[in-house]
């Protein structure tokens, strides 16, 4: 589990703690000093790996598979864009792609039509750009996922390509 500096932080005022133990309550004993030190290092990095492994779980990620060089107009809210996009599992599982149906999605974004990963992870992107987003369940399709091709709990992949924004007033 990686380290936040604020689970550093913590760790030192754990020694600052039995420091204070040591001079102020007169312990004495050493060994009694470290079970105090240990304790409330194991305190605080139990709170540390439940705090990070939650922050990790509810990031969206978005990476830039193509960058367009002249971008005159990027998506926001309230524009309606024309996607095409491939769905993927964790385990590489396709469970949706227009591209076989030549068949681009049209939506508005911003207004809820599509799941909370895609409204975000879409803003500011160009005509022809392409993105890779790897949306978390709770932005995605949650615990109830989209049976019977999406579990409950699925991180999902896509690919997109923004094929045309047809510009609307802002939302």
């Amino acid at each position: 589990v990686p380290f936040t500096l604020s689970c550093w932080i913590a760790l030192l005022h754990c020694r600052v703690i039995v420091a204070l133990c040591v001079h102020f309550l007169n312990l004495k004993s050493r060994s009694t000093a470290m079970r105090v030190l240990m304790f409330a290092a194991v305190a605080v990095l139990s709170l540390c790996a439940v705090a990070v492994s939650g922050a990790e779980k509810k990031k969206l990620q978005i990476g830039i598979k193509k960058r367009v060089d002249n971008c005159h107009i990027k998506s926001r809210k309230g524009d309606v864009l024309n996607m095409h996009y491939t769905g993927k599992l964790e385990d590489g599982t396709e469970f949706d792609s227009s591209i076989p149906r030549n068949s681009p999605f049209t939506f508005t974004l911003g207004t809820g039509q599509v799941i909370k990963g895609w409204d975000q992870g879409l803003l500011g992107m160009c005509e022809g750009e392409k993105r890779k987003l790897v949306i978390p369940a709770e932005l995605g399709y949650g615990d109830r996922g989209a049976p019977p091709k999406i579990p409950g709990g699925a991180t999902l992949i896509f690919e997109v390509e923004l094929l045309s924004i047809e510009r609307r007033p802002e939302l």
